[in-house]
């Protein structure tokens, strides 16, 4: 076995440790941080809908407060605002669902289904908390969720929500007066939920960690190519050639060119390989007389 062989063979098994280690830490955090983004995304797509939240309470609904009577607006209910304004970016991420689940909601898609209502009571049962986030098993797969609670805050929210006699007779008359009233300020009653197909960011995952392997391949093929070319000039060259030198001083042929000098460990090789060759030459003629 040669010793281009064997070097380029622990070379390969070197490599091939290397980029199972590196595989497996860099596919876990690729995975990790994959779903991550997406959660920051979602996060970021439930502040939007908050502020809109504000906005319509604040502003828009002051506004056409003296149409309502005559007519329910659906576009002055906070909810219904910001469904649309999400779903009017699901035209840019078609991946991300969002809901506002409602225990006691006026309008009924909004009604919270059994997992929602656990989260609600997760809320409401754990008040310090702001924030959820896990996975579920659906029947298109398995859902990434981020939730958070929806609280009463803003005292001009329960008119419509305290008792239907507060409420406005447009309103009653179209949603009826069974549902949506009882709220209280500062309770929840509520979560915003944004829900993402694991599929998403496992694509994402295996995107950039296909990128990054096919990288470390390249990158491992180049240095295998610069190390068996420098395997070849500085160390497999030199010896070949001093072993060529050697067969042919062995059989008396003296008339072979000296090794250059050089500060390495091949170049001190070659000088000893020098100073036997004079050597034995100046050993032989001694004998020869």
């Amino acid at each position: 076995m040669g010793l281009r062989l064997k070097f380029n063979i622990v070379l390969a098994l070197v490599f091939a440790a290397g980029m199972g280690v590196s595989a497996w830490v860099s596919h876990q955090l690729l995975q990790n941080n994959a779903k991550q983004e997406v959660l920051n995304n979602a996060g970021l797509m439930m502040e939007a809908a908050l502020a809109v939240r504000g906005y319509t309470v604040q502003q828009v609904k002051p506004l056409i407060e003296s149409q309502l009577e005559a007519k329910f607006l659906p576009q002055s209910v906070p909810a219904y605002a910001a469904s649309e304004t999400f779903n009017s970016l699901r035209k840019t991420y078609p991946d991300f669902v969002y809901k506002e689940a409602l225990l006691n909601p006026t309008n009924p898609r909004n009604k919270a289904v059994e997992w929602e209502n656990d989260i609600v009571n997760n809320f409401r049962n754990t008040g310090a908390t702001s924030e959820i986030t896990g996975e579920r098993d659906t029947p298109v797969g398995r859902m990434l969720y981020i939730a958070r609670p929806i609280q009463i805050k803003d005292a001009a929210c329960l008119a419509c929500h305290s008792v239907p006699a507060a409420a406005p007779a447009s309103m009653i008359k179209l949603y009826g007066d069974a549902n949506g009233f009882g709220w209280k300020h500062q309770e929840i009653v509520g979560a915003q939920v944004v829900s993402v197909p694991m599929t998403l960011p496992i694509k994402n995952a295996n995107k950039a960690f296909i990128t990054f392997m096919g990288s470390l391949a390249a990158i491992f093929v180049v240095t295998f190519i610069v190390l068996n070319i420098m395997l070849s000039v500085m160390i497999i060259r030199p010896i070949a050639r001093m072993s060529a030198s050697a067969d042919r001083i062995s059989q008396g042929d003296f008339n072979v060119p000296e090794f250059g000098k050089s500060k390495d460990e091949i170049g001190t090789l070659g000088t000893s390989f020098n100073r036997m060759r004079r050597s034995l030459q100046k050993a032989l003629k001694l004998i020869e007389k």
